[in-house]
């Protein structure tokens, strides 16, 4: 579904990506991880348009993206959903979520959507009418997601959703990766809550210093050392 090889990508003079490949089939949760600085988001960010990479090829259902901008990346079902989730405060719920069906065919499909992330996550039909500045933490992360998905992904790309949250609100976010899974709909998760991201995850990629330095099976990698040491201090 989406194929990476060899992505370099710079801030100006600074190298933030060295050679990035990876791959993620359909319906596969695939898990990004890495310390504070590695080159997570600015994977994402590559992926998406919003930062074009110097060199290598980006492959997303068999169509060369690389050098298209985000909104036609978008229109073609790659999706990514920001770190800090990024609303509008002073809108309400619905309207954040209406703002999602901006590509042609999720418009035709807006109603449709509202049904699949209200099922998702109920409270949003609750506080469909609040603005979205109002709400926790934790429901604005699903907001966030939810507005992701009022687009049509084929992959959705997740940028820190557990940041911040407590606890119970992790898990409850770690399962709904699981849901949108399961509505055929392939998910790249960056995270630096390295356990529940690798536990919930097919495939994973070690990010360091903008180098890919481990992959393999998701819940294979938990048993390595270098994990263990590394991300769970054990």
């Amino acid at each position: 579904m989406l194929k990476l090889e060899n992505i370099n990508a710079h801030y100006g003079d600074v190298q933030a990506l060295r050679n990035v490949s990876f791959e993620i089939k359909e319906k596969q949760i695939v898990s990004l991880v890495g310390s504070n600085g590695a080159g997570k988001s600015t994977t994402l960010n590559t992926i998406s348009g919003v930062l074009t990479c110097s060199s290598g090829t980006i492959e997303f259902i068999g169509r060369k993206i690389e050098n298209l901008p985000p909104h036609q990346i978008v229109e073609l079902g790659l999706v990514q959903i920001p770190e800090g989730r990024l609303l509008f405060p002073y809108m309400t719920v619905l309207e954040n979520l209406e703002l999602g069906s901006f590509p042609p065919k999720a418009r035709k499909g807006k109603d449709e959507n509202l049904k699949l992330v209200f099922g998702l996550f109920p409270v949003l039909r609750e506080r469909m009418n609040q603005l979205a500045g109002t709400l926790s933490g934790g429901e604005q992360q699903m907001v966030a997601i939810a507005r992701g998905l009022m687009a049509m992904p084929k992959l959705l790309m997740l940028d820190e959703p557990s940041l911040g949250l407590a606890p119970l609100l992790v898990r409850h976010v770690f399962e709904t990766v699981k849901e949108i899974k399961g509505h055929g709909i392939a998910v790249l998760l960056v995270e630096q809550d390295v356990f529940h991201s690798l536990s919930c995850a097919d495939q994973a990629y070690v990010l360091e210093n903008g180098r890919i330095v481990l992959q393999g099976e998701a819940k294979e990698l938990l048993n390595r050392p270098l994990i263990k040491e590394t991300y769970l201090g054990i």
